[in-house]
């Protein structure tokens, strides 16, 4: 079982991505945080992989972040909720809003996600609700022994990921949280990479 991807990002749409590992192509379907985050062609990338295999098939889902996989296999496991509705699900709500959603119990935000009507959000609430502690975002005072909290540390995470500079990464995810950009991990892996791609940056992405 494949459970993780590092190669060259030979092709790239909105829900897949081609991954070339030593000249072998994988086919892996990503939601929309994902898709956003990825770099230009042929550049590093790293994914986190879940295996999905079924009689007929077998398919992989990539993730940057090992939260935003567990909270898709979460999401599966819920009654009526497949692959494909998991990630239209995580692609029309950021992890950081769908966690607190689901835990609320609150159907009419959940209902906004297309593909997502009242029974199948009702589903998902009942199943999912008390599952949902090791995906909680913990509150913004908490941080490891870097000074770091858990949303920074995820960014980082991602942006290694997709070959950039740890160190970089570290110094640009800061000044992007210093600079008041803490809504989400999606708001500021947007304003990291805005921040990476910058001239003064150019330097900012590993090279094989």
């Amino acid at each position: 079982m494949i459970g993780l991807l590092r190669g060259h990002l030979a092709e790239k749409r909105t829900n897949q991505v081609l991954v070339d590992v030593g000249g072998v192509g994988y086919v892996v379907f990503i939601p929309l945080s994902t898709f956003y985050a990825l770099g230009e062609l042929h550049g590093d990338i790293t994914l986190i992989i879940h295996t999905h295999v079924r009689e007929d098939a077998l398919a992989l889902y990539g993730f940057l972040t090992a939260r935003e996989k567990h909270l898709f296999e979460l999401l599966i496991s819920a009654s009526g909720v497949g692959p494909s509705l998991a990630l239209k699900i995580l692609s029309g709500m950021s992890t950081d809003d769908l966690v607190p959603a689901i835990r609320a119990g609150d159907l009419p935000k959940l209902t906004l996600i297309p593909g997502v009507g009242r029974k199948t959000a009702e589903r998902i609430v009942l199943e999912l609700r008390d599952k949902l502690s090791a995906v909680e975002t913990p509150p913004p005072e908490i941080a490891d022994a870097m000074g770091r909290t858990q949303l920074e540390a995820d960014v980082i995470s991602a942006l290694d990921n997709l070959g950039y500079d740890r160190r970089a990464a570290e110094k640009a995810v800061a000044a992007v949280v210093s600079g008041g950009e803490n809504e989400n991990f999606e708001a500021v892996l947007r304003a990291t990479l805005q921040q990476l791609s910058a001239p003064s940056q150019k330097g900012a992405r590993r090279t094989a």
